[in-house]
């Protein structure tokens, strides 16, 4: 009969708790690794790797914020020995921390999983995390898309590099993860003593892999979907210049004219502008403004200038 595998949760623990609760003794590194908390700039990059008798992992989860255009990053890390799993799990400043739930209620459903299972168990909520994501991501590019007409184009610009620069961050994220988790697929993970990824597992954590998979190829369709709401933005800004200068030519070629006709009878030469001897000369040359100022209007009008 297999044992029940024995989970021990840490959420934010101090140095004492996890050196007291570790399954195993843990090298220096991995201990530091569950004991730093994340650094906005110098996030730890996630991995599966073998540490002599136990697994260490270090997963990320991207989470998104719709009502505050923002994305932020949970950690969990795990150490994972024949007979137990460990999990430390950190809070992000000003949100919540990830939710372990789902898989300590499928545990307690199914008391014979071993550590292998439960880590895959974890992982595969952590690869639905990220396809929850590329929707999330795409519904906030939909909006973007809606509103890129009506928005002022500051406004825009700013969105615009605010999902560019999440997706790269999330793309340096989920690219490791998904290396992570093919390692365990090949069966390139190597622990001193039983093997802590059977067949069995290894076959789940191809379903978790693919799902990761599927995560990369939409997060790559939202890339595009960004950059084709960028360059409709920037054509957009093109039209508007375009529109602008029809105007301001509009508006020179009607100030044009009349400096024209002023020039030309303010010369001196009285004997060569018969009009300057009429008693209705300044009418005329008022006149011949006002008809052809009116004659240019009609012309930029119907050809859409103004």
């Amino acid at each position: 009969m297999a044992t029940r595998t024995t989970w021990i949760d840490l959420l934010d623990p101090s140095r004492a708790e996890v050196e007291e609760k570790a399954p195993t003794t843990l090298h220096p590194r991995a201990l530091d690794q569950l004991l730093e908390a994340a650094e906005a700039d110098d996030e730890p990059r996630p991995t599966l790797e073998g540490h002599g008798d136990y697994v260490f992992g270090v997963f990320l989860i991207a989470v998104a914020v719709p009502e505050g255009d923002e994305v932020f990053y949970q950690e969990v890390d795990l150490v994972l020995t024949h007979d137990a799993v460990l999990t430390v799990r950190k809070t992000p400043p000003g949100h919540h921390p990830f939710s372990c739930a789902g898989a300590q209620q499928i545990q307690q459903q199914q008391p014979e999983l071993s550590p292998g299972l439960i880590a895959y168990h974890l992982v595969d909520d952590v690869a639905e995390a990220y396809l929850t994501l590329t929707d999330a991501l795409n519904d906030e590019i939909d909006e973007l898309e809606d509103h890129v007409d009506a928005w002022p184009a500051l406004r825009v610009q700013q969105r615009l590099s605010e999902l560019r620069h999440d997706m790269l961050h999330i793309r340096r994220t989920l690219a490791p993860t998904r290396d992570a988790v093919r390692r365990v697929v090949d069966g390139r993970i190597d622990t001193e003593g039983a093997e802590l990824f059977d067949r069995d597992a290894e076959l789940h954590f191809a379903d978790a892999y693919d799902k990761l998979l599927r995560a990369t190829e939409a997060l790559e369709l939202s890339r595009d979907l960004v950059a084709g709401v960028r360059d409709y933005h920037q054509a957009k800004i093109a039209n508007d210049q375009n529109e602008v200068m029809k105007r301001l030519t509009a508006i020179a070629s009607l100030l044009l004219l009349p400096t024209f006709i002023v020039g030309l009878y303010g010369q001196n030469f009285r004997q060569h502008f018969p009009e300057l001897g009429w008693s209705f000369g300044y009418a005329w040359s008022w006149g011949l403004i006002v008809v052809t100022t009116i004659a240019q209007l009609v012309y930029f009008r119907r050809k859409g200038w103004i």
